[in-house]
């Protein structure tokens, strides 16, 4: 019985090395028609044609696109917002001296609202005829909001710095460097137009409350020692009005400090007074 197993069993083995013998001769067939087939009918790109070796082996490949990097356009001109500067050449005759000044008139409000940038309009009400020059009434000056704030704490104002760029006078117009020396008819320093700086006034206002109190406790102790009767009651309001007094005095001027100053509004119409930082240049 084994023997017969052991026999069957060795066809079978080798019937199965001869199949796959056969199946791999079979696979090896059909793959050399596919190649043979393929090699007839294989497309050739585009790219391909273009290829072509020479007889030392180079191929000759087609040329690369070429990338092109744009300059930029450096002659366009920029724009600017700053204030226009003068030029100074050597035909340039001086026009108006430096610390020139002329007495103008608003025609724009001016405030510790107004932006940074903001534009403003002044004019000379009326002709103006001086020993070493003379202005056309209306001549008009145009200044610009350098800076400006509105009131802060600490009893601090609004604040508003306008610079005069240029200045029209009749068809010509005239760039120039000014700024404010009066606006209001008060006199402006180092071209800021200041609001009102309150701290002394609002600490005053602040110690009301303890002066009052103490001035009502001063009366009601007076006339409680003007009895007999209450003479003992007299000391007790004076010293309550003097604590509170004490307190208050202590206290406003904390209380001041963070309180805020006075606005800067200066309506159209008003006068001011514009002085020259630099000559001023005719071409």
């Amino acid at each position: 019985m084994k023997k017969n197993f052991f026999i069957l069993t060795s066809i079978l083995f080798f019937q199965l090395i001869i199949s796959m013998a056969y199946a791999f001769d079979l696979d090896e067939t059909v793959d050399d028609e596919l190649r043979k087939n393929y090699a007839n009918s294989k497309p050739i790109s585009a790219l391909e044609k273009n290829i072509q070796a020479d007889d030392n082996g180079n191929e000759d490949l087609p040329e690369l696109p070429k990338i092109i990097q744009q300059k930029p356009n450096l002659d366009k001109p920029v724009q600017k917002t700053s204030i226009p500067k003068q030029i100074i050449t050597a035909n340039s005759v001086i026009k108006y001296k430096k610390n020139t000044t002329f007495d103008v008139i608003s025609e724009s409000v001016i405030s510790d609202k107004l932006a940074k940038g903001t534009k403003v309009k002044f004019i000379t009400p009326k002709a103006v005829y001086k020993k070493k020059y003379s202005l056309p009434a209306q001549t008009i000056f145009w200044g610009e909001i350098i800076d400006s704030h509105p009131p802060q704490i600490t009893c601090n104002g609004g604040l508003v710095s306008i610079k005069l760029y240029s200045m029209t006078v009749g068809n010509q117009t005239y760039l120039i460097d000014g700024f404010i020396t009066r606006a209001n008819d008060k006199i402006i320093f180092l071209n800021k137009i200041k609001g009102d700086r309150t701290y002394l006034k609002t600490m005053w206002q602040k110690g009301n409350w303890g002066r009052n109190i103490f001035n009502k406790m001063m009366t009601l102790t007076i006339n409680l020692g003007g009895e007999t009767s209450t003479l003992i009651l007299s000391p007790f309001p004076f010293a309550y009005g003097t604590i509170c007094l004490g307190l208050n005095t202590l206290t406003s001027p904390i209380s001041a400090f963070f309180t805020k100053g006075g606005n800067v509004y200066i309506p159209a119409g008003e006068n001011f007074r514009i002085k020259l930082e630099n000559n001023v240049y005719e071409y």
